[in-house]
């Protein structure tokens, strides 16, 4: 794993924290909302993405398939 996917995934959770708190101030709550699931789709394909880099090792390790 490398440690500048960490730095990413802290990335997009800062910035959609600054975004989703100035959204909230000018209150615009519901683009807030949804500016908060798009970092949170951001995150979750990084994670798959490396999910699936571990099924592929551990099929290349257990000679699987």
């Amino acid at each position: 794993m490398d440690i500048s996917l960490i730095f990413r995934i802290a990335a997009v959770g800062i910035i959609t924290a600054i975004v989703n708190q100035i959204l909230k101030k000018v209150e615009k709550d519901e683009i807030a909302t949804l500016t908060t699931l798009a970092g949170l789709v951001i995150v979750l394909l990084m994670v798959i993405d490396m999910l699936a880099n571990l099924f592929e090792t551990l099929q290349r390790v257990f000679g699987l398939f």
